[in-house]
């Protein structure tokens, strides 16, 4: 692989495991450097040694305010510059909005909106100082289409397309680009609360991504020319029957 990504830095939230491992694997790769940030202290020692020394292991909380304030300048004093943030920390809640528990409502709202928001805010005076950044979302094939057996993970996943669509409008002036990735059902932790029924259905048909195939979508995102942006992308298995 053309190292398209040396010298650059990257933080990935949530990198301990799924789409944030793949995305991490797939840019140091690319030669770059990257920041790993997850809150699982056990899962990110294990993967940061297996993926050497440019792995760099960030603990936090992304929940608890403080820490999730001290992301940006945390990663800058072990790094000295940020080039690329993916957010990509989130959780998921599936079922009737009935049955959902309004605690776990608070905390996937907070993690996948509220933080995403944060986190952006925070890194965009170093970007827009340097007049170059890349900010790409994790964001859902949930936020296009309105999934019956997800009400609450979408109308979160609606919200920050929204965001990202509307940040990037504010700051490609500055010469940042900033674009989200929507993958359809994905192999990871997420799909344990998907409803059993339509979990089986997936699997029996084959309609599931793996998360290194989401990494190679944002890599080619990264490693295009600066003056295109790709706003967003939408990928789905190709047995995924919505």
């Amino acid at each position: 692989m053309a190292r398209e990504l040396e010298g650059k830095v990257a933080v990935v939230t949530g990198a301990a495991s799924g789409i944030g491992l793949a995305s991490a694997e797939a840019m140091l790769a690319a030669g770059a450097r990257v920041v790993l940030a997850d809150r699982d202290e056990a899962a990110l020692a294990a993967a940061c040694a297996r993926l050497g020394e440019a792995a760099l292991p960030l603990r936090l909380d992304l929940l608890d305010p403080a820490a999730c304030a001290s992301l940006v300048p945390r990663a800058l004093a072990m790094a000295g510059q940020i080039d690329i943030l993916h957010a990509n920390a989130g959780t998921y809640i599936g079922g009737d909005l009935v049955d959902a528990d309004t605690a776990a409502m608070d905390r996937m709202l907070q993690l996948n909106v509220n933080v995403v928001m944060k986190n952006v805010h925070d890194v965009l005076p170093h970007m827009i100082g340097r007049r170059t950044g890349d900010i790409l979302v994790t964001s859902s094939l949930a936020a296009h289409y309105p999934t019956p057996w997800e009400p609450v993970y979408a109308s979160g996943k609606w919200a920050i397309h929204c965001f990202v669509q509307t940040v990037r409008r504010q700051v490609f002036k500055h010469g940042l680009r900033v674009g989200s990735i929507s993958p359809g059902p994905v192999v990871s932790a997420l799909l344990a609360d998907w409803p059993a029924d339509k979990l089986q259905q997936a699997r029996e048909a084959g309609s599931l991504l793996e998360p290194a195939e989401v990494a190679q979508v944002l890599l080619f995102m990264l490693t295009r020319p600066r003056g295109m942006t790709i706003r967003d992308v939408v990928m789905l298995p190709t047995h995924f029957d919505l």
